[in-house]
């Protein structure tokens, strides 16, 4: 593994920290922390049923509780959505998903909206999935310039038919969609177990994408390239911290913790004695 030791990059002065909030409060969780970015779910993960909003006074009242507080909200969507797969029954349901969940996003007056890559099904080339890509991109980037909500494609741990997993998978999607405006969130841990490098894997899909627009900055449970997707504390997994710390630094960008949530406060102050950031 490519080794780090005490690395404590100069490239991080853009580093802005945030954690993955529950839907109670999600604004106040976040503040209590100290951190001025949070994500949320609009919603069930795991469920194709409306966007709904965690705050009494609906998607305006969260939008002005975050601007008080000084918090950016970034949305993630449902993990159903795939837009990649040929089976008609996920992918025009996930289309219709993700174009209500960039308006809910918008409501909200979210940074982006996250969505995975997706994958295609057993037996399939993955250019079908590229493909499924291509013909969705040009409604999301309408969609885009009209709310001013980026959509981030997020990099998958495991699975052969996924679209955003290896190096390879992630230059076939940027190929189809990169011109659209489609942005990039890189996951720690699913770069991690898809085996992917850290820090170095920063460099290679900025060299790919041009872009990393959110990191997702976890632990693994698991080792090097399981395909597993389990996310850890920063001090409590089998990724070097301080690969971590090094890839943080050089993306230089918005993070959010998808860590265990019992540990966030100490992620949090190891992020900031490493890095020398406060927001």
């Amino acid at each position: 593994m490519t080794s780090t030791a005490g690395a404590t990059s100069s490239r991080g002065n853009g580093v802005r920290l945030g954690v993955h909030a529950g839907t109670d409060d999600p604004v106040a969780y976040a503040t209590g922390l100290g951190v001025t970015q949070m994500q949320v779910f609009l919603g069930a993960p795991q469920s194709w049923s409306a966007p709904t909003f965690p705050h009494p006074e609906g998607a305006t009242g969260l939008a002005a509780q975050a601007v008080a507080a000084g918090v950016e909200i970034w949305v993630h969507a449902p993990y159903l959505i795939n837009v990649a797969t040929s089976n008609n029954k996920v992918r025009i349901p996930s289309r219709n998903a993700m174009a209500k969940q960039i308006a809910a996003a918008a409501a909200v007056g979210a940074r982006g909206l996250i969505v995975h890559g997706g994958q295609v099904l057993a037996g399939d080339d993955l250019s079908i999935g590229f493909a499924n890509w291509t013909k969705a991109a040009d409604a999301v980037a309408e969609q885009m310039a009209t709310t001013g909500v980026p959509v981030l494609i997020e990099n998958t741990a495991g699975g052969d038919n996924s679209v955003a997993r290896t190096l390879d998978s992630i230059a076939r999607l940027w190929d189809a969609v990169g011109h659209t405006g489609i942005g990039y969130c890189l996951d720690t841990c699913h770069a991690w177990a898809a085996g992917l490098e850290l820090p170095d894997a920063v460099d290679a899909v900025l060299a790919i994408t041009g872009r990393i627009d959110l990191i997702h900055c976890n632990g693994s449970r698991d080792e090097f390239n399981s395909h597993r997707d389990r996310h850890s504390n920063l001090n409590d997994g089998h990724i070097p911290v301080d690969a971590i710390i090094e890839a943080v630094g050089r993306a230089n960008t918005a993070l959010i913790l998808e860590t265990p949530s019992e540990g966030h406060a100490d992620d949090i102050a190891t992020l900031r004695s490493a890095l020398s950031v406060t927001s």
